[in-house]
């Protein structure tokens, strides 16, 4: 059965926003699973997460604390409609990450990430897809804020979206 996903990483709310666009809520609210990447930043955003979500996979990053570290773990797994993924918060430099991560990660088939804020989506030369959403809330350098969508089905990935987000 398709599983519909978003995807996110660094919402870093309440410093970098005050709160999660609208739009964002919705397609949180209308997914199946809701993936995060982690820096959250503060507790509120992960039960707000928790509360609306029909199934949450979390990680925490480098700008979470203590009480989300004792909650989140540094990589997650599941395996969602035939499809393993991994999550976790940092990859390291851009340059030789495919590599990288087809060495630590061998036996996963997309592996989601954040901490640059800036999108990313490629398949290394093992075959497995590296996905990074961007930020929905601190665009950085980039021209727009951003998130993903994606749907699972029958063990494959389908219909990764980069989703602008206006603010």
């Amino acid at each position: 059965m398709p599983t519909s996903l978003v995807i996110l990483a660094d919402t870093h709310l309440p410093k970098r926003a005050k709160a999660l666009p609208g739009p964002v809520w919705s397609a949180i609210d209308a997914a199946d699973i809701v993936i995060h990447a982690g820096d959250w930043v503060d507790e509120a955003t992960l039960e707000a997460l928790g509360a609306r979500s029909r199934r949450l996979i979390g990680v925490y990053g480098n700008n979470d604390g203590p009480e989300l570290r004792a909650r989140l773990p540094e990589v997650a797994r599941a395996e969602i409609e035939g499809v393993r993924f991994a999550v976790i918060h940092e990859t390291g430099a851009a340059q030789g990450r495919e590599k990288r991560m087809d060495a630590r990660f061998d036996e996963v088939d997309v592996l989601v990430f954040g901490h640059s804020h800036i999108p990313w989506d490629t398949t290394t030369p093992n075959g497995m897809r590296l996905l990074n959403p961007g930020s929905p809330t601190d665009r950085r350098r980039q021209p727009v804020c951003t998130y993903m969508t994606a749907t699972a089905d029958s063990g494959a990935l389908k219909g990764v979206t980069l989703v602008p987000v206006q603010r």
